[in-house]
């Protein structure tokens, strides 16, 4: 009479530890899965880092051929893309990701971004007036002003501008570009004081030195401004003072200027031994 009741208590003893056999492998597969996880969402932290873009951008296709749907790895191609300048394919992949149901405002502030990258300015201000007013971030509020100045808009191109600088904590960037505005507006003394403004976040910004000099050139303000400088970074601004010089009509100011520059660097000056030689022969 005691079989029946042994069979039954093996029964339910292979069937207890067979629970345990699948509780166990589904544990070992779910670890597995997250350091997987992990593994990878460190790979894309560097791939969107220190590697090189165009690799990235192979990386983030492979991946996201088994993972069509993930929002990450699309953000990864998308960001990718513009690092390595394909601006035309870094569009359209930026507006995938604004489609996608779990995308934010910043998404569509990076595909404004990316789209004045390719030189689509009016769907870049379509992009931003689609998102709305209380997303106040720097990155928006400078691509705002940016498209402010293209379409000669100049008061809210200052207005943007000042918003953006409030929102950093390294504004030099926006204050250079700021600074290049006023310069194509001709108020070349307020460019010299933003470009200085920049300057003096940022000493090693050097597009925002030599438009510093092209600002004082244009004022018919032959010497350079106190400014932290390398010896070849000095000839350079004395290369661009005297081109600046020479268009102004003082040409004989831009060969001093020239002479100068070629003496100052370091190695040979080639582009200010051109200028120099051209003007010398008529």
């Amino acid at each position: 009479m005691r079989h029946p009741l042994l069979v039954t208590l093996l029964v339910t003893g292979v069937t207890v530890l067979a629970g345990c056999e699948n509780t166990d492998g589904e544990s070992v597969e779910r670890a597995l899965q997250d350091v997987n996880a992990i593994d990878e969402t460190n790979l894309s932290d560097v791939m969107l880092t220190v590697a090189d873009p165009n690799e990235a951008v192979s990386y983030f296709q492979r991946t996201l051929k088994d993972n069509p749907d993930r929002i990450d790895i699309q953000r990864g191609l998308a960001v990718s893309l513009v690092r390595a300048r394909r601006y035309t394919e870094g569009v359209p992949a930026w507006k995938k990701v604004t489609k996608h149901k779990e995308s934010t405002s910043v998404d569509r502030v990076d595909l404004a971004d990316a789209q004045i990258r390719a030189g689509q300015w009016e769907e870049a201000e379509a992009t931003l007036d689609s998102i709305p007013p209380t997303h106040e971030t720097f990155k928006r509020y400078r691509l705002e002003a940016m498209i402010a100045d293209s379409n000669k808009e100049w008061n809210k191109a200052d207005s943007y501008y000042e918003t953006a600088i409030g929102l950093t904590t390294r504004p030099a960037g926006v204050m250079n570009n700021w600074g290049y505005s006023k310069l194509t507006r001709g108020d070349y003394a307020e460019a010299e004081r933003l470009f200085g403004e920049a300057i003096r976040h940022d000493s090693s910004l050097f597009t925002a030195k030599n438009n510093m000099v092209l600002a004082r050139g244009a004022q018919r303000k032959y010497t350079l401004p106190v400014l932290p400088m390398d010896q070849t970074e000095r000839a350079q601004l004395l290369h661009t003072l005297a081109l600046s010089a020479i268009k102004q009509g003082d040409t004989e100011t831009g060969k001093t200027l020239l002479r100068e520059a070629i003496e100052t660097h370091p190695q040979h000056f080639e582009a200010a031994v051109r200028s120099l030689r051209a003007l010398e022969n008529g």
